[in-house]
């Protein structure tokens, strides 16, 4: 796939190199004389310029990219000015970093397709790994789906996934498991698999349910 990552500070340089590593084409941009050096070592091809100018965007052909990543900082209005001029020309799918909740509706507003909003999502994930002492991995989906990483309730340990029927009995579905002893992952398993203390369950489902988990 081609993308371009627009803004090389922590989090656009690390989205660029990650895409790279991953066999994509990548096309990075920032105004940094430094920055686009630098990633030149990570990315197909590196341009010092000024993104929140339209022609610019156009003539490095953003509107020909499959995504096209905006991070920008906290230059506010720049970031704002890119989205939407990226959008004019066309991009079909702009993910642009937010700073704050009204940051990301106006983003939307102007023709982002998705909006990130990174410190947000790292709070709440800690919050809620800190305050469920099971819980070792949590990724929101939809709003109030989630799926998370477990370690199995005591209640579980020796029992079968047919007998704890989650599906049925709770609206959870564990779609894959970790057995840490033998580091191998069993991807929709079984009914007849058996829990052990050394697993870690993935589970999908409601956040409220999910929350009562552990007194089941």
């Amino acid at each position: 796939m081609k993308f371009a990552v627009i803004g090389l500070g922590s989090f656009g340089a690390n989205v660029a190199r990650t895409l790279f590593e991953r066999g994509n084409e990548v096309l990075a941009i920032d105004r940094d004389r430094d920055m686009t050096k630098a990633a030149k070592n990570f990315t197909t091809n590196s341009v010092m310029t000024e993104a929140a100018v339209k022609e610019n965007l156009q003539a490095l052909g953003v509107q020909e990219m499959d995504v096209v990543v905006v991070s920008l900082g906290h230059q506010l209005e720049a970031s704002v000015m890119t989205v939407l001029y990226l959008h004019e020309l066309g991009v079909k799918r702009i993910v642009a970093k937010a700073l704050s909740e009204d940051h990301a509706k106006v983003l939307e507003a102007v023709g982002a397709t998705e909006v990130i909003y990174p410190e947000k999502d790292m709070a709440i994930r800690t919050a809620l790994r800190l305050s469920s002492p099971d819980v070792i991995e949590y990724l929101p989906l939809v709003s109030g789906i989630t799926i998370q990483e477990i370690a199995p309730p005591v209640k579980f340990i020796g029992k079968t996934l047919k007998e704890l029927d989650l599906t049925n009995k709770h609206g959870l579905q564990v779609i894959a498991i970790k057995e840490v002893i033998s580091d191998r992952i069993t991807f929709i398993p079984k009914a007849d698999f058996v829990i052990k203390d050394s697993d870690i369950l993935v589970i999908i489902g409601e956040e409220k349910r999910l929350s009562k988990l552990n007194p089941l």
